[in-house]
């Protein structure tokens, strides 16, 4: 399934576009840039996100930034039960009116960062389903993909770089990418032009597929072994050997043995670690505390 970039939904009646145009309008609202509100008006990507998410009627799902409740109306028709999280309170007191009759719909005024999954959803399996605000996706990723209680699936709307360090290959990681490979097998749905959104963003977005894993994709403390990770970034464009003494404060020496341990070379650039072998050189430094 790809996204087509750009283009708005041809049924006047449901265009999302004349949706938030409307409903801006009648509560006298611009969209706040401090939060990132960048409303979806193409009704063919609203599909695809739907489509992506393999939605059915005992599905749970929690949508980050649910805004002017287009993309929430459209979960209900699928979803058994849908719990939107908004911030802004003004929207989020709207969009209770909105949704009012719909019993399957609970709005939460809130920040998402400071609610644990769970109080959301209880011990119940759930989806993520959202248009996030660009400048929060690491700490939302984080939010959910480190809770004790992971979601099944998430889909996200996000930059389109972004996307692509996050399903980057093996020999092209970044901190952000191994991150969220350790929780989940992330798969690019398509790309989405700007003019899909109002206002347009200054980016090309991407829809993301994320599948979570039930337990890490390798055998670590993901605290500690991100710990090393981010060490072994701290200078990325130089030899694992030398970003990894700087990160850690530890002699070169003593980095090449533990890499030696590892089966690891010093010489090699920290981007072209697997998931696999950051996992080796994690152990090799004492299971992280090295």
């Amino acid at each position: 399934m790809t996204v087509k970039a750009g283009g708005r939904g041809t049924d006047k009646r449901g265009d999302p576009s004349r949706q938030v145009g409307g409903l801006l309008r009648q509560l006298g609202k611009r969209p706040l840039k401090g939060l990132g509100q960048h409303f979806l008006v193409d009704g063919r990507v609203m599909q695809c996100i739907l489509y992506a998410a393999e939605l059915g009627p005992r599905d749970v799902v929690v949508e980050v930034g649910p805004g002017l409740g287009v993309l929430t109306r459209a979960l209900a028709q699928k979803a058994g039960r849908v719990v939107a999280v908004e911030l802004d309170s003004m929207l989020a007191a709207n969009l209770r009116d909105q949704m009012a009759s719909l019993p399957q719909v609970e709005v939460v005024p809130g920040d998402i960062l400071q609610i644990p999954p769970a109080s959301l959803v209880g011990d119940v399996p759930y989806k993520v389903v959202a248009n996030i605000p660009y400048y929060i996706t690491s700490p939302i990723l984080r939010h959910f993909l480190e809770a004790e209680h992971r979601p099944q699936l998430m889909v996200l709307m996000l930059q389109r770089q972004v996307a692509e360090a996050i399903a980057a290959p093996a020999d092209d990681l970044s901190v952000l990418g191994i991150s969220v490979q350790l929780y989940s097998q992330p798969r690019i749905m398509g790309y989405v032009s700007p003019q899909s959104f109002y206002p347009p963003p200054k980016v090309e977005s991407a829809l993301m597929r994320l599948d979570v894993f039930p337990h890490p994709a390798v055998d670590v403390e993901p605290d500690a072994f991100m710990r090393v990770v981010s060490a072994g970034f701290a200078t990325p464009r130089k030899q694992l050997r030398n970003s990894l003494a700087y990160g850690l404060g530890v002699g070169t020496s003593a980095v090449a043995e533990g890499l030696q341990r590892a089966g690891i070379s010093p010489e090699r650039r920290p981007q072209t670690l697997s998931l696999e072998e950051w996992a080796r050189v994690w152990a090799a430094f004492g299971g992280g505390q090295g």
